[in-house]
């Protein structure tokens, strides 16, 4: 979405074969800077089902599982990390190296950066709740779906399962840096997205999909957030983020698998 190679940068783990070679290959060619730790496991896989417009996903983490705090703290990458000025981290990393989150998060919190995750999964909020609490005082913006937000609600017992209550509610929980306020972000698929924050919720409607153009919905939520980020890091408004975050998403529910075209043509 940005169109300037080299302006992002990645960090996680991979294998020593095939796919993790793949993996490096199809980076540098969308001008993402890599910055692999190579495990002895092979590089992570998933299985994806699709059936009509349901699909279910097997993965199978390997390599992925497998990153070393160790790796984040080599000088050549973590002077990637001082040079960045936006983190965003999935959710499913708190699985991983909780350690790695933690160092980004009190980097960003010292610098005044911008530090972002995502709930990622209903499995993440049950059952990783303690290292999901202990990173959340350090994030600035938070995104996730529906589903997500109302398990976080019922595993903090809110007792509710309004999305907008809930989104204030998140975006209000105490932080490490006063430096910037935390901002919730929620998709709801066909229904508008949640964005909280300053004590007030906004919605903002969705470009609506004709069922017939829905092809396969992996990497929507992704693909949001990617969107969402371009604009993000252009000090663009909140409004304009999320308008390129639903241009992307509708952009990947068309394709089968998560691909796209070469160029945007998100105005």
């Amino acid at each position: 979405m940005l169109q300037i190679p080299g302006a992002t940068a990645y960090i996680g783990s991979i294998g020593k074969d095939k796919f993790g070679e793949e993996m490096k290959k199809k980076a540098l060619q969308s001008g993402v800077n890599i910055c692999y730790y190579e495990d002895e496991s092979p590089t992570g896989t998933c299985a994806v089902c699709v059936m009509g417009h349901e699909r279910s996903l097997v993965a199978n983490l390997s390599a992925a599982n497998c990153y070393k705090t160790d790796h984040l703290k080599k000088p050549e990458n973590w002077a990637l990390v001082e040079k960045a000025k936006f983190y965003y981290i999935a959710g499913f990393f708190l699985t991983v190296s909780p350690e790695s989150i933690m160092l980004v998060g009190e980097h960003a919190a010292s610098k005044n950066k911008v530090f972002m995750m995502n709930l990622s999964a209903p499995f993440i909020c049950e059952f990783f709740k303690d290292v999901q609490e202990r990173v959340f005082p350090y994030i600035d913006y938070l995104f996730g779906n529906e589903t997500e937000a109302r398990t976080f609600s019922k595993v903090h017992g809110w007792e509710t399962e309004d999305v907008e209550e809930i989104a204030l509610k998140i975006s209000q929980w105490p932080k490490a840096s006063g430096a910037h306020k935390r901002i919730t972000v929620i998709t709801q698929g066909a229904d508008p997205v949640v964005i909280a924050e300053d004590g007030k919720v906004k919605l903002f409607p969705v470009t609506l999909l004709p069922k017939e153009q829905l092809v396969d919905t992996n990497g929507a939520g992704d693909a949001f957030v990617g969107g969402f980020l371009s604009q993000l890091v252009l000090n663009k408004p909140i409004e304009d983020c999320v308008k390129a975050g639903c241009y992307a998403a509708n952009v990947i529910i068309q394709r089968s698998g998560c691909t796209y075209p070469e160029k945007p043509d998100f105005k």
